[in-house]
């Protein structure tokens, strides 16, 4: 069993930063790709960076990329999102979720647990 707490969100300026953290519980942590998800009022949940258990693959979605870095320190049992350049449109509940397996997934369904979310809110 893991689970997973989000914090850093908050409300930004665009074109400022902020910084997400997800800290785990459980040993299977280090072993487990990791993904973070976002979904605004009135949207489906979008992927939105994914990485793999010894972060040496990450994936992004387009309209993150270039702005946004997942990372990940298996010592402290936390994957990070550090976003750039944020937009009004990226304004919305980003949550992280573990797999079961090692690599990282663009879809949902194939991670097993998920955290409560963290608000982002981006001003224009």
């Amino acid at each position: 069993q893991v689970q997973l707490v989000e914090s850093g969100g908050g409300l930004v300026q665009a074109g400022g930063s902020l910084r997400l953290s997800c800290t785990a519980s459980g040993r299977t942590f280090s072993s487990s790709g990791m993904g973070w998800f976002r979904q605004a009022p009135g949207k489906e949940r979008e992927f939105v960076a994914a990485i793999s258990w010894n972060a040496g693959s990450t994936y992004y979605a387009d309209s993150v990329k270039g702005r946004f870095t997942i990372s990940r320190d298996n010592a402290k049992n936390t994957v990070y999102l550090q976003m750039n350049s944020l937009k009004p449109e990226d304004t919305a509940v980003y949550s992280c979720a573990a797999s079961k397996g090692s690599s990282w997934h663009t879809v949902s369904n194939l991670y097993n647990y998920w955290g409560q979310g963290t608000q982002v809110t981006v001003s224009s």
